[in-house]
């Protein structure tokens, strides 16, 4: 038997070697024995972020992109091919070329995408990092890094990332928008630094049109986003110097994910992962009105802050491509459903002169022209007809303006301040006809009793229709700016207040309905001593706070003595009424600690991301509204503003909520945001318990006190006993140790131990973690705690008060040494 030799054994071991070279390499790399074709991917080492093919939506096109590890939707990040996709990705391929490139190729073996730069090896990898970068690497030294993604952006902004401009090349790092919801090309919009050196972002339209800036640069902030300087989650870095000008950002806890997108809508948006309800949460967005985005509707396109739909084209056009509207790329606008009878068509047999659509409350186009010697409206419409390329004008304060061709940034139901009347032009048979004549033949013969009953039903039927219309008006404009009402409006949508659905130390409010069957409540102010110009300016300001756990002020009423105010209805009423007034489970605990972590950020967003801090006064169980959701939505969130510092000291002394008032209140010192702290805190222990907190306490039983027994609790380590018997048990420990901690570092003594509603709801969500709270000295004496007792725990923050530890030291007579032990016990 004849044995086989090597050379005709190697050709059979050729194939086993290259499966060893592929199974040798890293998962998270390319190499020139790995390529990634079809389904294919490579995972970052620490899961965080994925390279492979994908499409977008319902889409038959394909694009190599890296999107998030843990998003099960398929969140992108980054997208290389992004102008030209691939139709198959199975015969596809992104590969180490033979100069050392990374490349994709099609079927046909056509380069569709390439790293393009000049390598001095043409031996590399390509490895995707836990950061979302894709780095082009030399294979045999990795710190030589040729070619990474994060330096070209696409539509998202990443930690580490830079946005910049090279002072040398002219070259830009800028965010653009994807095309529309299911194409990545590039879009319209995009975010970058001020190509004329300055430290301001800007984001245009076109590149060409800026609509918003962020303001320059103060070594802190950019000037026009206050919101910067209440920032617990990022660090911000903007460097300039001979070579180039970057803003960069890095998380302060890693654990966070977070990005900023150049969305489609036009807007900068600021999304955070949350792991608990694996979603993406909303923290910022710029510009804060939709419809300041410019052009957003496209020519003859009109925006509307009060719509469904944000874009709808004008009277007598429609979409040019609906599609695209659906998708959310209304930037190719609408077109005209029939011509202008103008030119050529004007001398047609059948010729009907065009006619105006008057559009009222409209923010007017851009690009108008100021006619000079003209008079009237008449002369003004008349103008404009006898141009045929004129498509609108508006005649206002004794000025004729007209526009030529497209008409851009429409927006309808605009403030009441700056809006004015547009005439837009429109074929003839776009509007209706004229009345016909019978009308006038019929009234003639009619006998004068029938003609005085006519009259009378108009008249009737006028001030019906005025009231109507207004109510119509204040329909359409919910979620929109405030609306004012008559009294007698609000006495027809209430069934002349008919319906009350509570009360409290403001007034009463009672349920109506507006004429297109939207909800609303409606509060009579009570005690009310301010003057009508500063009622309405104090409103006008309330009404501009929005934030999605505040109930929405939509209205308000002031004739006289009567001031009300509209808001929005929710349908599940207070929180009181779940807690304390019913024997069903419906508020489960995850549902509880949802509404608690709400109404965290809803306070929050008052005290410190409003431009002037909002103190509510009266932080209770009844003031927290519930939607068909039971989402959390804080009302009356404006009245101690509005009713003055005074008068709400004399509420909470005379008539106040016993139970819910901080100690500062009684002593009679100025009041910060920390007296709502107070207030949340033991409010915090009654969604725990699910009852009053002095439910047994007013027989003098000390012992049925809710927030003695936490502390007690706590200390034995025995929270389970905290919990709502209703719910048997059925809580995270977790969730219910951190909310019952945390209740009680609210309700301290001294202002300056409790935390701040953005630490309390960092708290909440898992971002900073709590120690063992010291018991408030007036718990203390109601607890008669022994002095042996250790509670020298203390908030884990940035900053510790020197007055919290003090008060630590006061309670305890332990020693140094086992206050030290506590203190190493209570680690972040």
């Amino acid at each position: 038997m004849v044995s086989p030799t090597i050379g005709s054994i190697f050709p059979l071991l050729l194939p086993l070697f290259g499966l060893l070279l592929d199974l040798c390499s890293a998962a998270d790399t390319i190499s020139a024995n790995r390529s990634l074709s079809g389904d294919q991917t490579i995972t970052s080492s620490g899961g965080h972020f994925v390279l492979g093919f994908f499409k977008p939506g319902s889409t038959d096109r394909y694009y190599v992109g890296i999107w998030y590890g843990k998003d099960p939707k398929l969140t992108s990040v980054w997208v290389a091919n992004r102008e030209t996709p691939v139709a198959d990705h199975s015969t596809s391929v992104l590969k180490i070329a033979d100069d050392g490139n990374l490349v994709l190729l099609d079927s046909s073996g056509a380069l569709i995408w390439s790293t393009a730069v000049n390598t001095t090896s043409n031996s590399t990898v390509a490895v995707l990092l836990d950061s979302g970068s894709l780095q082009l690497r030399d294979a045999s030294n990795s710190s030589m890094v040729v070619w990474q993604s994060i330096d070209h952006p696409t539509n998202t902004w990443l930690p580490g990332g830079r946005l910049g401009l090279n002072k040398i090349t002219g070259m830009t790092q800028r965010l653009t928008s994807w095309k529309d919801s299911e194409d990545p090309a590039p879009g319209i919009f995009n975010l970058e630094l001020d190509p004329n050196g300055t430290s301001q972002y800007f984001i245009l339209w076109n590149s060409t049109n800026n609509y918003w800036s962020s303001g320059t640069w103060n070594d802190q902030i950019f000037s026009l986003v206050p919101e910067m300087t209440q920032n617990y989650i990022y660090d911000f870095q903007y460097v300039s110097n001979p070579t180039e000008n970057y803003f960069t950002y890095s998380m302060k806890n890693p654990d966070i994910i977070s990005r900023f997108v150049m969305d489609v809508s036009g807007q900068i948006k600021q999304f955070t992962w949350l792991d608990n309800s694996q979603s993406w949460i909303l923290f910022w967005s710029q510009p804060r009105q939709q419809c300041q985005v410019y052009s957003l509707c496209g020519a003859f396109g009109s925006c509307n802050e009060n719509g469904q739909t944000f874009c709808q084209c004008v009277r007598g056009f429609s979409a040019r491509n609906q599609s695209d509207w659906d998708l959310g790329d209304q930037s190719g606008g609408c077109v005209r459903n029939t011509p202008l009878q103008c030119g050529d068509r004007a001398n047609s047999s059948n010729f009907q002169r065009d006619k105006f659509f008057t559009m009222d409350n409209m923010r007017l186009p851009v690009n108008n022209q100021t006619l000079d010697g003209i008079g009237s409206d008449d002369d003004c419409q008349l103008a404009c007809l006898n141009n045929c390329s004129c498509t609108a004008y508006s005649f206002a304060g004794s000025r004729c303006y007209v526009w030529h061709g497209e008409l851009l940034n429409l927006q309808d139901q605009y403030s009441q301040s700056e809006a004015s009347t547009l005439q837009l032009r429109l074929a003839a048979s776009e509007l209706p006809s004229p009345k016909s004549n019978k009308k006038i033949v019929i009234w003639t013969v009619v006998g004068a009793a029938v003609a005085l009953l006519v009259c009378l039903a108009l008249i009737w039927f006028v001030v019906w229709r005025r009231r109507s219309s207004r109510l119509m008006r204040a329909s359409k404009a919910v979620g929109g700016g405030l609306v004012p009402f008559w009294y007698s409006d609000l006495q027809r949508a209430t069934n002349n207040f008919s319906h009350k659905l509570g009360g409290g130390g403001f007034g009463s409010v009672f349920k109506g309905t507006l004429p297109d069957s939207t909800p609303i409540a409606v509060k009579k102010l009570e005690g009310l001593q301010q003057g009508e110009k500063q009622f309405r300016t104090e409103v006008s300001t309330i009404g501009t706070i929005q934030h999605v756990n505040l109930v929405r002020l939509l209205g308000f009423c002031s004739e006289g003595t009567n001031k009300l105010l509209v808001y929005e209805f929710m349908q599940k009423g207070s929180l009181d009424t779940h807690l304390f007034k019913s024997t069903s489970t419906d508020l489960k605990w995850k549902t509880r600690y949802q509404i608690a972590v709400g109404t965290a950020r809803g306070l929050a967003y008052l005290h410190e991301q409003c431009r002037d801090c909002i103190i509510h006064c009266d932080i209770k169980p009844e003031n927290i509204l519930l939607d068909d959701s039971f989402a959390p939505k804080l009302a009356d969130f404006g009245l101690a503003k509005l009713m003055g510092r005074d008068f709400s000291r004399v509420l909470t002394t005379m008539r106040g909520t016993r139970g819910y008032l901080a100690p500062e209140w009684i002593t009679g010192v100025p009041i910060t945001a920390k007296a709502d702290v107070y207030s949340y805190g033991m409010m915090l222990f009654e969604i725990v318990s699910g009852r009053r907190n002095l439910e047994n306490t007013e027989e003098g039983n000390t012992a049925g006190f809710f927030p003695t027994l936490v502390a007690s609790e706590l200390m034995k380590e025995n929270i389970g006993s905290l919990l709502d018997q209703r719910l048997g048990g059925d809580a995270d420990l977790e969730e219910l140790e951190r909310a019952c901690k945390l209740a009680c570092w609210c309700i301290q003594d001294d202002e300056s131990c409790r935390p701040t509603m953005g630490q309390v709801l960092q708290v909440l969500e898992g971002f900073l973690e709590v120690a063992m709270p010291p018991i408030p000295r007036s718990l203390r004496l109601l607890t008669e705690t022994p002095e042996n007792i250790n509670i020298n725990f203390f908030y884990q923050t940035q900053n510790v008060s020197s007055s919290q530890s003090s008060q630590s030291k006061s309670g305890t007579s332990n020693s140094s040494q086992t206050r030290s032990n506590a203190s190493n016990s209570s680690g972040a």
